[in-house]
């Protein structure tokens, strides 16, 4: 592997008593793509949050370009789209983009030109002066992917990207993440569409408790006739495989009750951090 541009080295994370990431290590390469799966409290969140600076690991380190995230400039050229996307209202759509580009470092020229080139490819074009609080759930997603590529970042991190966007939308971020990549930025992608992740993501990692149980290339994480939803399901729910998943659904839509879930962690117990407003980090 190329030397990594986004490192994770033996981290955990506690929250109180409760560990939200134990002993994970990954690493990320320029031009690479990572798929980050889990399900829901598996960690995902608090490893990006990490990865931003956000919040200090208990234990282990984590590295951007070599670098601690929360050193002064260390984010410099890092886009973030966050899972919970909290956008400003009343401001509009060329005039947010503007604020983040200056944000992002640019001048108040190039920033200029960074909104207006963004309004384009994202796909607001005819938008650009409406507010944000007016666009729906699918175009307010579209800003935000349009935030996280101002600038041309040689890192993008992406929580969910993909919620709330149309088919048509679909298409677009698959290809402003193969965009990215064909720069060389490195992508890391944590999202619950395994569609999409497996047409996105080269390298694929998977969270269970905080733990990581599967880690590698698809084909290398696949076991004969397997698909990734059948790994998935056998990495992240141990006690709920494929065959039982099926019935388990069958029994549930027939009113039976569903099965016990997974100990929450310290994200589902609600002690993780809040989300983050969308912008430059």
């Amino acid at each position: 592997m190329q030397h990594p541009v986004v490192e994770a080295v033996g981290v955990g994370k506690r929250y109180g008593v409760r560990f939200a990431l134990r002993d994970v290590t990954l690493a990320l390469p320029a031009g690479g793509c990572l798929g980050l799966l889990g399900a829901n409290g598996a960690g995902k969140t608090t490893l990006l949050r990490l990865l931003l600076g956000f919040c200090r690991p208990t234990r282990g380190a984590v590295r951007l370009r070599g670098a601690d995230p929360r050193r002064p400039g260390a984010r410099r050229g890092v886009g973030w789209l966050p899972e919970q996307l909290l956008l400003p209202g009343r401001a509009r759509v060329r005039g947010f983009l503007r604020l983040c580009a200056r944000l992002a470092g640019c001048s108040a020229a190039q920033a200029r030109r960074e909104a207006d080139w963004a309004i384009e490819w994202s796909g607001l074009g005819g938008r650009g002066n409406e507010r944000l609080a007016r666009l729906s759930k699918g175009l307010r997603q579209r800003v935000g992917f349009a935030q996280a590529l101002l600038g041309k970042p040689q890192i993008l991190l992406l929580d969910e990207p993909t919620s709330g966007l149309d088919p048509a939308g679909l298409r677009d971020a698959r290809q402003w993440i193969a965009d990215a990549r064909a720069r060389g930025a490195a992508v890391l992608v944590s999202s619950h569409i395994l569609s999409e992740v497996e047409r996105s993501c080269e390298q694929i990692a998977v969270l269970r408790d905080g733990r990581l149980v599967g880690a590698g290339d698809l084909p290398g994480l696949l076991r004969d006739g397997e698909t990734l939803e059948d790994a998935y399901l056998r990495l992240a729910n141990p006690g709920r495989p494929a065959q039982a998943a099926s019935a388990g659904e069958a029994a549930g839509a027939a009113g039976a009750a569903p099965p016990a879930g997974e100990a929450a962690t310290a994200e589902s117990a609600g002690e993780a951090e809040p989300p983050q407003a969308a912008g430059p980090t």
